[in-house]
Parts: C-alpha cells; structure tokens; sequence
C-alpha cells in the first residue's frame, strides 16, 4: 500500500484513508482480521457476565466496582465497533462507527484514571476517602466522563484539522502516563501508614494500579507514540498497534478479577510471601 499523509483535510477524510488499514482479506490482514474475530467472541460474553457480577457489589460503602463497570460498558461499545469493522458495513457507516470507537477509547483512558486515583485514595487518604465517598459522586464523575468524550471526538465533524490538532490529540493522550505512576508510587508509600484497610485489600489495590499501568503503557501508549514520531502515515507498525488497542477489553477483564474477592487473593498473598521469603533470605546473607 501507498503512504498516507493527511494534512489540512476532514475528519471524513481521515477516516477514508484509516480504512486502508483494515482491509483484512489480502495477505497478513486476514490474520488481523481472524484475531479481531477471536477477540470478539472471547471477550463480548465475558464482559457482559462482569458487568452484572460487578453490578451486585455496588453499595453506599463500595463505589469502586462504579469505576470498573463504566470502564467494561466502554469495552462493550468497542465490541460492537469492532463488529461494524470486520463486516465491511460501508464507508459512510464505518466513519461514524470510527468516531464511535474512538470515542469509547477515550472514555476507557479516563475510566483508568479515575479508578487508579479512587485506588490511591483509600490506601493514602483512608479516612477522607471513607466520609467523602458516595455513588452520588461517582455517578456524577461518570456522567462528566461520557459527556466530554464523544463531544471531544464528534467535534472533528465540524473542523478542518491539521497534522498538529492530531499532535495535540496524541499529546492529550499522553498525559495520564504521570498520574498512574504517581498514583502507583504514593500507593506503595503509604502502604506501611494504613493500618485500617485489610491486607488482601491492599494487595488488591496494589495490584489492579500495576495492572491499569501496564494496559495503558502496553496497549494505549505505543500508537500515540508512533504517531509523534512517524506522523500519520500508514505502515505496519501502526496497523499492529490500532490491534494492541483492540486487545484492552480483554485486558480490563482482569481488574474484574482484582474486585473479586476469593482465590486472587491466595495467589497475592503467595506471591507476597515468596517475595518476603526471598528478601529474607538475601538479608540474611548479609
């Protein structure tokens, strides 16, 4: 295939030539194309099984399943996107289906944040966070979160843009990389300071902040990445990047896994004690 460079064009446009990448019947695309079909069928099912398991642990005392579930409904909407792709509905029918998409991947990073930061806070701020937390607020963070991220995304139909809007774009994406860290190492710091969060609890949380970083650096990241560095143009790089983005559903079943209570927690609490067995035995040498 030719190049693609886009510069001063449409929205629509844009879409039109994003097509090309997703012409799975003719040499490795087909490959894509059956992996995107096993993604699907995988993860469509399962995902809609969370969210009604999860939908039972909301209470007035546990918000956080609030976080996951709009983060999972976020993932529903990509299956039924990817749906659209892969049946080749028509052009005029993928480009707002594109938009939709993308819309939902937004509405996925800013999920992330929210339940990275809701994470922090009952481990660094365990009683602020404990009389300040309600469903009313959470509720109301989600509403914000769907709200902005189709008018930020359906706002290309109504403006020319640039190689630059499309920086900004990838820019804007990059940004909550320092959050998750910062709320990853606070966490861990202020571990040994929280004496009324329960043990298998702080596991819980420690893990599901490392989980939510490595699906932001290893599936999200790498397109906006590859966009500051190689600009809009098409290569295979990138094709395998937009198909990293479609394996996220998948990986956001696992922080399902992490608000479950049961045997996640005997696997924590035996990876925890094989690393305080080693530490022990390395002091000890000493």
């Amino acid at each position: 295939m030719e190049d693609v460079h886009v510069n001063n064009t449409s929205y629509y446009d844009y879409i039109n030539n994003t097509s090309q990448y997703y012409d799975y019947y003719r040499g490795p695309f087909f490959i894509i194309y059956v992996v995107i079909c096993i993604i699907i069928s995988i993860g469509l099912p399962l995902t809609l099984v969370a969210i009604y398991t999860l939908h039972s642990l909301v209470q007035k005392d546990n918000v956080a399943p609030i976080y996951v579930i709009n983060l999972l409904i976020s993932d529903i909407i990509q299956f039924c996107c990817m749906i659209v792709f892969v049946t080749n509905r028509g052009h005029h029918i993928d480009q707002i289906f594109h938009l939709i998409y993308e819309s939902s991947l937004m509405a996925s990073i800013c999920f992330m944040v929210c339940i990275a930061l809701e994470r922090y806070l009952v481990i660094a701020c365990p009683l602020w966070y404990r009389f300040r937390r309600s469903i009313k607020i959470s509720v109301g963070v989600c509403v914000l979160v769907w709200i902005f991220s189709p008018v930020y995304c359906f706002s290309f139909l109504f403006i020319n843009f640039s190689d630059i809007s499309l920086t900004i774009t990838a820019i804007f994406v990059l940004l909550p990389l320092p959050l998750f860290i910062f709320f990853l190492v606070g966490t861990l710091k202020a571990l040994s300071a929280s004496i009324s969060v329960p043990a298998d609890e702080k596991r819980r949380i420690v893990a599901m902040l490392v989980m939510v970083l490595l699906i932001y650096t290893l599936l999200f990241l790498p397109r906006p990445i590859l966009f500051l560095k190689e600009g809009n143009r098409f290569n295979f790089l990138r094709v395998l990047f937009n198909v990293f983005l479609k394996l996220s559903p998948l990986a956001d079943l696992v922080l399902y896994v992490f608000m479950r209570k049961g045997a996640i927690d005997k696997f924590l609490a035996s990876v925890c004690c094989c690393r305080m067995d080693s530490n022990d035995n390395s002091s000890s040498t000493v």
